[in-house]
């Protein structure tokens, strides 16, 4: 029986599951109902062609025992079967951490298989960073290693709104054979503020953000190298994707930049950047929107003819910016004008 079927026999229980120090340990009423009310359809198999097994990843090793992958800069495509984001893992001595698996359940296999080409200690948790498909399509190729699924305390809800959006287009947009297995694993430990999860001598510690990048948005340390995990609180090449408050992020990116580290991994873009150097580019580009935004508000301008002009002046700094900057102006417009 699958592990989420179990799930949905034993939700009325579900809170009897022990916690981890500085987590709440929940099968989420709201993400294993859906899970259940969907009836799994759109789970496919979740093995490998028989005979054959992933080709592991690309992985850079930035720092002792972190190894990431780095996506590809562009949008869901069959021919990258999702391949947009950066996913990682950490090493300690008994067990490993995955921090985000990509866009989709073959990906997450071959995340997976790079896991295996470096260690066979067991994949204990995997780590989302926000709710996104980029990120979490993955999840379903490591359920077979029994880890805990851990997210932001909002995660679980965010997705259970959006399952079925998310995996309807999703599955349009990577089509049939590149979506294949994948499905969506709500988190069953919940982080309130802040955690820390054991490696065995390896110490991982997870901060719950305020709204940003999106409302669930979750950052992880590495203590042992001083690697920042920031999730999609960091783009770079990639022009940001707003799907919160653009006075969030600009707040929360402050803050993050008076948190010390030795490098971090943006959500998209290298592998790894230079802290917090890494961070004025997108800065930046937020505040000039948000500048310009209640500029127009002042001026009367209407939406649809600020949405063709404000962050203008970015335009040669990013990559994507026709298919995400007007989104951003119209979301910080709907934001800004209740000033």
């Amino acid at each position: 029986m699958s592990r989420d079927r179990q799930l949905c026999q034993t939700y009325p229980f579900a809170g009897q599951i022990r916690p981890v120090a500085g987590l709440a340990a929940r099968s989420v009423s709201s993400g294993i109902a859906w899970l259940c009310a969907i009836g799994f359809a759109a789970s496919a198999t979740t093995t490998s062609v028989a005979g054959e097994s992933p080709q592991p990843l690309a992985v850079t090793e930035v720092a002792s025992g972190v190894f990431v992958h780095q996506g590809q800069t562009g949008l869901f495509t069959p021919r990258n079967s999702g391949d947009i984001s950066n996913c990682s893992f950490v090493i300690g001595k008994e067990a490993v951490a995955v921090i985000d698996t990509c866009g989709s359940y073959k990906l997450g296999e071959r995340l997976l298989a790079a896991i295996r080409a470096r260690t066979q200690l067991p994949v204990r948790y995997v780590i989302n960073t926000h709710m996104h498909p980029d990120h979490v399509f993955g999840n379903a190729a490591f359920e077979a290693e029994k880890p805990r699924f851990t997210g932001h305390k909002k995660l679980a809800r965010a997705l259970a709104a959006r399952a079925d959006r998310y995996l309807a287009a999703n599955k349009d947009l990577l089509g049939p054979e590149a979506f294949e297995g994948t499905r969506i694993i709500a988190p069953d430990l919940a982080v309130e503020d802040k955690a820390e999860l054991d490696l065995g001598e390896r110490s991982l510690v997870l901060v719950a953000r305020p709204t940003a990048h999106t409302d669930n948005d979750l950052t992880v340390l590495d203590k042992e190298t001083g690697t920042l995990f920031a999730g999609d609180l960091l783009f770079s090449v990639h022009v940001p994707a707003l799907d919160g408050s653009i006075r969030g992020w600009l707040a929360v990116l402050d803050k993050l930049a008076a948190e010390p580290a030795a490098r971090v991994v943006p959500g998209h873009g290298p592998a790894s950047m230079p802290w917090p150097q890494a961070l004025e580019p997108q800065k930046r580009y937020l505040s000039r929107v948000a500048g310009e935004v209640r500029a127009a508000i002042k001026a009367g301008r209407t939406l649809a003819d600020t949405a063709k002009t404000a962050g203008e002046s970015e335009r040669g700094s990013w990559q994507l910016f026709d298919e995400f900057n007007a989104r951003n102006v119209s979301a910080a417009f709907a934001e800004l004008e209740w000033e």
